[in-house]
């Protein structure tokens, strides 16, 4: 079977540390939301980033592109008199991880799952030849975590937990209490199919589990940062997982009627849906290949 190679728009161009330094961010401008009191999300370029301020000082969830720390830096300070003390990273993507270096140099204990370190170490050489190089010392998490870890900080339990591989196989989503709000990293692209990096461990049934996970522990106030696209609800998640079921559904009648990848792709089986959620990072191909891929190693 011919093997094709394909790019997530961009996505996975965006990982690689030379991509980001090539990339021109002087027009980006950080914007910043208030999620809850002394609770906000931060969009630029990149990841959606978390950000808990208070008197013990302030908590951020992924960092972006190193060219953007100033910016971000800045966006901090205008809601907080202290700087970064703990970062999060919810996985090892360069456009989550980007800012690692210049927040350690500020000071910051960089935090994440014990695949997110060894990945950032050993970078990664991928199929396409989009290739992510080892991060330098001063990127990599000081502090690892297995399973779950819980901080107590600014008055919130903040809880992480490691779901099973979902977008990747170091994912962490961050949920909020009392604040009932949760960062989900990529495991959430809000608005369109997700990237699933199934050469860093990805997995669709676990992308579907975490989001189910998450349902459980989220009510109709509970807010939900995604790790792309705009802040959302429990509903706005419950039907995403609904088009992940259906995407998951009609990949795997193909597989089991005997197709083969470019059949399947042939088949173009995502169509109906493809006007809502293939319009962002993935369009319906790439989606196809990748349910494809992943539903076919099981």
């Amino acid at each position: 079977m011919k093997r094709v190679l394909f790019i997530a728009g961009g996505l996975l161009l965006a990982a690689a540390g030379e991509a980001a330094a090539q990339r021109d961010f002087s027009a980006v401008e950080i914007k910043t939301t208030e999620v809850a009191p002394g609770l906000y999300m931060l969009e630029g370029a990149g990841g959606n980033i978390g950000l808990s301020v208070g008197p013990d000082g302030a908590f951020l969830i992924d960092d972006q592109f190193a060219p953007l720390s100033e910016k971000i830096m800045a966006a901090v300070a205008k809601v907080s008199d202290s700087p970064v003390r703990f970062l999060i990273n919810t996985h090892w993507h360069g456009d989550h991880t980007g800012g690692n270096e210049p927040f350690h140099a500020g000071g910051a204990v960089i935090v994440a799952h014990d695949n997110v370190r060894k990945r950032l170490q050993e970078g990664l050489k991928r199929d396409s030849g989009d290739n992510t190089p080892p991060a330098p010392s001063a990127a990599l998490p000081v502090i690892t975590f297995s399973q779950t870890v819980t901080f107590y900080w600014n008055g919130q339990d903040i809880a992480i937990r490691h779901p099973d591989p979902a977008h990747t196989d170091g994912d962490a989503i961050v949920r909020f209490s009392p604040a009932n709000a949760v960062h989900m990293g990529d495991t959430y692209f809000n608005g369109g199919y997700p990237y699933i990096d199934l050469e860093s461990g990805g997995d669709l049934d676990g992308l579907i589990a975490a989001q189910e996970a998450t349902l459980t522990v989220t009510d109709d106030k509970t807010k939900i940062i995604p790790g792309h696209g705009p802040l959302a609800s429990k509903a706005d998640l419950a039907r995403y997982v609904v088009m992940l079921k259906e995407v998951r559904k009609r990949i795997q009648a193909l597989i089991d009627s005997g197709a083969d990848e470019e059949a399947a792709v042939k088949a173009d089986p995502l169509k109906d849906l493809n006007a809502e959620w293939g319009t962002g990072f993935i369009k319906g191909d790439a989606m196809t290949r990748t349910a494809y891929r992943s539903l076919s190693r099981k």
